[in-house]
């Protein structure tokens, strides 16, 4: 009986001690358009209070104004602070992006042949693309009118901004794939040498969960952080019925057969506070940062 109480309890012990020792895989957190690595924290907070001891990092890069940098060139910046992180982790890494960072995301694990990111959440970001007025373009462009944006966007000035970068009109389509630096490159809609090689890398990832909600009221329309996007007579077409989707063109199909594609719908939450929002964390993301 003594010796299975000892044997036991080495057993307790031996499991705790590789629990301690392997933990949770480090989380890194990228910032949206306008925002910065502050405006964060109740974000990385809620992470420290479910999965204490986790080493987390919340990008400090391109903040603020300088987000307005095009993404193609975030891209890179990120990556260099992002890859010893990823090299430190050997069971692998979660990223976290938020809204225009979500876009960023995709294009580090497109590009990144030797990533090694567990779980991409996708943070109420405009995966398909952006098409609608909203308080931060007005910001930036006080005249703007979305219906004559592409003027600008579609231009070689505009493409140094990273909200041209992927501002999709469905009204001029042919325009979109002829001029969009990043996100019909990144989406295969334009075909390019680097295709192949980007599905594969991004095809690293174990799981990819895509949250938003129809309370957003930035992200235009709100289903595109799901994919979804507008066809040109602004319906929706949902992204199993997309042409994206459909030739699978970066992986969406692929994710979704293999079952590590998640989408998470949650109504009620405005597009400030995706990332401060406790329920959110807890319903959509918690459970796939492990």
């Amino acid at each position: 009986m003594q010796a299975y109480i000892l044997s036991t309890a080495c057993f307790i012990f031996c499991v705790s001690l590789l629990t301690s020792t392997v933990g949770y895989k480090p989380v890194i957190i990228v910032h949206g358009l306008f925002d910065g690595s502050r405006a964060l924290s109740n974000l990385s907070r809620f992470i420290h209070e479910s999965h204490p001891g986790t080493d987390v990092t919340v990008i400090d890069l391109y903040d603020n104004i300088h987000s307005l940098t095009p993404l193609w060139k975030q891209v890179e910046g990120f990556r260099q602070i992002i890859s010893p992180i990823m090299q430190r982790a050997s069971n692998g890494v979660h990223l976290i992006c938020f809204s225009q960072g979500g876009l960023i995301c995709r294009g580090l694990l497109s590009v990144m042949p030797d990533h090694n990111v567990h779980t991409f959440v996708s943070l109420a970001s405009p995966q398909a693309g952006q098409y609608g007025e909203t308080v931060y373009l007005k910001h930036v462009f006080p005249k703007f009118v979305k219906s004559k944006f592409y003027l600008f966007c579609y231009s070689r000035a505009g493409q140094k901004f990273s909200i041209c970068n992927y501002w999709k009109d469905p009204h001029h389509m042919d325009k979109y794939l002829s001029k969009s630096d990043y996100l019909a490159v990144l989406n295969g809609e334009r075909i390019t040498s680097s295709e192949t090689g980007w599905k594969t890398n991004f095809l690293r990832i174990k799981k990819l969960v895509l949250i938003g909600g129809p309370d957003d009221g930035v992200i235009t329309p709100w289903q595109s952080s799901h994919f979804g996007f507008y066809d040109e007579n602004e319906a929706i077409v949902e992204m199993k019925e997309q042409e994206v989707f459909l030739k699978d063109a970066f992986g969406l199909k692929t994710l979704t057969n293999r079952e590590d594609l998640v989408v998470c719908t949650f109504p009620g939450v405005h597009h400030t506070v995706w990332h401060s929002n406790k329920t959110v964390y807890q319903d959509c993301i918690k459970q796939w940062i492990v």
